[in-house]
């Protein structure tokens, strides 16, 4: 099918025709053809050809708008007094073509690896193939490897999101698309069983169509829970055990004496249920379901593949020869009717106390389980133990081929996700840990008022509490609503800990921690549950303490609290039970939000430089959890690129980072995509913790003289606008959905940690998101062109301009800052902000806020060029340029019509479909984005 010209009533999939690239992309814009022209059919036929025709003239203007053809206010003008009947189905096309197109992408990068493999070219940057390559080169000796891989743990942690609120059959419906699409791609015009693929395709997106994308009620904790899940079935259960099974297996052919990787290195975890930090509604009964889900999704899986090799194992004793530890596990069994098959007698006995344990551990019990009245498995290690004996024997009599199938699977499998599936982390701010010490301290009589005291005087008194075996409280004391939450909530961990095992709660994450005393409350509060005994001369806690620094100056402060804290000798003993490993985690979000772009990712980064000394003077293994977003002014951005631009020794083997909302899809949601994007997590570790990778050298120290003095000039552009200009906060809040964002069905979390109008106090993520959807970005760049134009005025022009080219080509992080910049920026649309700016009510403040964000706007742009002498945007990053120029085009309805629809909604019209209409438009973005927040 050719491509219909624009000005034609075509397909809703139909692009714009491009020279650039043109032989590599035809085939993903093939696809976009035949799935939009599918969902273009669909429309008409379900929605008639009024609606169709409206879908048509918006794509038509939309890409009239792009070539400058048309005044953007008269693709606008479609849309004015719209009836809202006819409004949410032009919105559910764009959406639905964005999901379609996202599909289309992924299929295409698989299409462009599988191209340069049949080549025979070199592997691509941030495989594991070409890392191991990397490694080789840099002839390293066993002792390195071991000492720099001892605890080595690649954690990818799950966390909920208000724009990731796609319902299961919508993520079942576009899973069945993507495998329709891969049969396709591979020249395959019918399925297996012989039904057309065409056939399918539409069968399938008729069913998206008649499928609504959102819920009617509010989105509950047990949603998250439940979509933070259903990524285990889909690929994780199949990828994860056998990338650790494959990264093992080369590391230790490589280095067959460093005993590397004991402990599989993917593990992931969970913040789904355990982030309370703003969020009222997790309680200790949400805690004891998101680890209950966690455990029964683990053991269900389990009953699945027990099943399944039973069927498969059916060899009779008559034909083959079994080690004596597996006839002795078979005759626990005592079947007649499969006396000769000692296999499937020793799997029964493996299903039944597996079944026992279920019936002890999990609130809800899977399918498949097989009751004959045994005794359960006190712990996951024994569950491997017999499976090892099963392995054992068939390796022993000439069947290892059996054994490196479905058992080896379920064996790694078992090995990582135990009987808890993920670790769960508990996150509180430290203001609530700071007002129920002080209540609970004086519940027991040991001070009236806590928050009265110095720090120091704080740390005395929390050091004796953890140094004593009694609790601060009984299970009847009378205490504030707030306080027994608390309680209940490390109570239902420490069970989670007892029934699941030590990895069920692996730690307690304490939000804006800005003092030693922060950290010991957290700790203190565990002790109270009985998950951390500090009384004895061994003391010790299953769960670790986890400081997190977010704002600007607590990064600046960071490794100082660390040494104070490690100075402790208690605090030290802890760490040193849990072999010497204290993590940290680093917000990106907050700092972001605090001071802007430049500053936040330099604060970062120093902050990293200083905590790697910390670690190097106290002698502890630091890990460093990232609390990245999916979008740039999170945190987001390509993770191989962010991983190697951290310090030197900020690494070291072990990494965690949130994975946010749409990117979760978008990594996780196949097994061929997860596979690529956990090699890439795993890949990018690798290289940091073994080789050299910040290239600067002797350099360094000028480089970050350099960002002291950008960073300081751009949170000073940044805070001019966001902290100082009157107005801005209710420019912010009229200008963008923000306001929407909390009064609408969004997520389960409220949009502010309290009720107030303070930036400081609004969520990170509604503020990017917000910004994201009025498509003015201003978090992923706001100050940095100021920053720049200053620096380079300042002096000798010429030559600052050299050094920043320098820095540009030599030093991995100032590339990935100015890289992802772009992304923002090629993504970013004043034009579409222009729109959201017309929401503001008063013109004057309206003319002085977004006349300031198009000038810093320019400006950026402007730097950016210069320095990295690109006049492309996206010359770097090929695969978001044929996005932007593929699809961009068809987010311009989905904007339009949001503004329109706030317009109506703040007009008062609050009709459910009003405010329908204006929920859609923030998913459709969100999808077509794949970063908002």
């Amino acid at each position: 099918m050719a491509d219909a010209p624009d000005t034609a009533l075509a397909p809703i999939g139909s692009v714009r025709r491009t020279q650039v690239g043109r032989e590599a992309t035809e085939p993903m814009r093939e696809d976009i053809r035949l799935l939009g022209a599918i969902l273009g059919d669909t429309v008409r036929e379900q929605n008639g050809d009024e609606v169709f025709d409206l879908v048509e003239r918006a794509r038509v203007g939309s890409f009239q708008v792009r070539r400058s053809e048309i005044d953007r206010a008269e693709l606008a003008s479609l849309f004015d007094g719209i009836d809202v009947h006819q409004a949410i189905p032009v919105i559910r096309a764009f959406t639905h073509f964005a999901l379609l197109a996202n599909v289309a992408e992924d299929i295409h990068r698989e299409r462009r690896r599988a191209v340069h493999v049949a080549a025979g070219e070199p592997p691509q940057h941030s495989s594991l193939a070409a890392t191991y390559l990397k490694l080789e080169s840099a002839e390293l000796d066993s002792a390195t490897v071991a000492d720099a891989l001892t605890g080595a743990l690649v954690s990818p942690v799950i966390t909920a999101h208000p724009t990731e609120t796609r319902r299961r059959t919508v993520f079942d419906t576009q899973h069945r698309i993507t495998e329709l699409m891969r049969l396709h791609l591979r020249g395959h015009a019918h399925t297996d069983d012989g039904r057309s693929i065409e056939r399918e395709l539409r069968r399938n997106i008729l069913t998206l169509w008649q499928t609504a994308l959102i819920r009617l009620s509010r989105l509950k904790i047990q949603d998250e829970i439940e979509t933070g899940l259903r990524y285990y079935p889909a690929a994780f259960f199949e990828v994860i055990p056998q990338v650790n099974a494959d990264v093992r297996t080369a590391l230790q052919a490589r280095w067959p004496d460093a005993h590397v990787l004991d402990q599989p290195i993917l593990r992931p975890g969970s913040w789904i249920g355990g982030d309370r930090d703003g969020n009222p509604n997790v309680t200790g009964e949400v805690v004891r379901l998101a680890t209950g889900s966690a455990a029964y999704t683990a053991l269900a899986h389990y009953f699945v593949e027990l099943t399944a090799l039973e069927e498969e194992l059916s060899m009779s004793v008559r034909l083959v020869r079994i080690s004596d530890d597996m006839q002795a596990l078979a005759d626990t069994c005592g079947e007649p009717a499969r006396a000769d098959e000692p296999y499937r007698r020793a799997l029964r006995v493996i299903h039944g106390r597996l079944t026992a344990t279920a019936a002890e551990i999990l609130d809800r019990q899977p399918e498949y389980q097989l009751d004959l009245g045994m005794q359960r498995y006190e712990t996951p290690e024994q569950f491997l133990a017999d499976l090892d004996v099963i392995d054992a024997s068939l390796r022993a009599n000439g069947s290892s081929v059996l054994a490196d199938d479905r058992l080896a699977r379920l064996r790694e499998a078992l090995r990582v996700f135990g009987f808890h599936l993920s670790g769960l982390d508990l996150r509180q701010n430290s203001d609530v840990h700071e007002e129920v010490m002080a209540e609970l301290l004086a519940w027991a009589g040991v001070h009236p008022d806590y928050r009265s005291l110095s720090e120091p005087d704080r740390v005395e008194i929390l050091v004796a509490e953890l140094a004593t075996r009694r609790p601060l409280v009984s299970p009847g004391a009378e205490l504030s609503e707030l306080a027994r939450k608390e309680l209940d909530i490390t109570a239902a961990a420490a069970r989670a800990v007892r029934v699941f095992g030590p990895h069920a709660v692996p730690n307690y994450i304490i939000s804006m921690c800005q003092s030693v005393s922060d950290m010991l409350e957290a700790a203190v509060f565990l002790k109270e549950a009985g998950l951390l005994d500090g009384s004895s001369d061994e003391p010790y806690s299953p769960v670790g303490v986890v400081p997190l620094f977010e704002t600007i100056d607590d990064l600046q402060r960071g490794s100082a609290i660390m040494e104070a804290v490690l100075d402790i000798p208690l605090y030290r003993a802890l760490v040193h039970a849990r072999g010497e490993q204290q993590e940290v985690m680093l917000g990106y979000s907050d700092s972001n939000k605090d001071g802007g772009y430049l500053a936040a990712n330099w604060a970062l980064y120093r902050a990293e430089l200083d905590l790697v000394e910390m670690a190097r003077k106290t002698g502890i293994r630091m890990r460093l959890f990232h609390g990245r977003g999916g979008t740039v002014g999170r945190g987001g951005g390509p993770s191989y690129d962010a991983i190697l631009a951290q310090p030197p020794g900020a690494v070291k083997g072990s990494l965690r980072i949130t994975e946010q909302g749409e990117v979760i899809a978008a990594k996780y949601a196949e097994p061929t995509i997860a596979q690529r994007n956990l090699e890439t997590l795993l890949a990018a570790t690798l290289e940091s913790t073994l080789l050299d990778v910040e290239g600067l050298g002797d350099a360094a120290e000028p480089a970050y003289e350099v960002l002291d003095d950008l960073a300081a000039r751009a949170q000073r552009a940044y805070s001019e606008l966001v902290h100082e200009t009157p107005g801005f906060v209710e420019y912010f809040k009229e200008s963008t959905p923000v306001s929407e964002i909390g009064a609408l069905n969004i997520g389960s979390r409220p949009a502010s940690r309290k009720p107030t109008t303070a930036i400081s106090d609004l969520r990170a993520i509604p503020w990017v998101l917000a910004w994201s959807q009025s498509r003015v970005m201003l978090p992923g760049w706001y100050g940095t062109g100021a920053a720049f134009e200053e620096f380079i005025a300042d002096g000798d022009e010429d030559a600052r301009l050299e050094v920043l080219r320098d820095l540009y080509e030599k030093w991995p992080f100032f590339r990935s800052v100015l890289s992802n910049m772009a992304q923002v920026l090629a993504k970013a649309d004043m034009g579409l902000a222009a729109r959201y700016s017309e929401l503001v009510t008063d013109e004057a403040l309206r003319h002085r806020v977004f006349d300031k964000i198009v000038k810093e706007h320019d400006r950026t742009i402007t730097m950016l060029r210069l320095i990295t002498g690109q006049d492309d945007l996206l010359a770097d990053n090929p695969a978001l340029a044929r996005s932007v120029f593929n699809r961009f085009p068809y987010l311009e309805p989905l904007n339009h019509l949001q503004v329109e629809l706030l317009r109506r909604y703040r007009s008062g019209d609050d009709e459910d479909l009003v405010q329908r209409g204006i929920l859609l438009t923030m998913s459709g973005l969100a999808t077509a984005l794949r970063n908002s927040g």
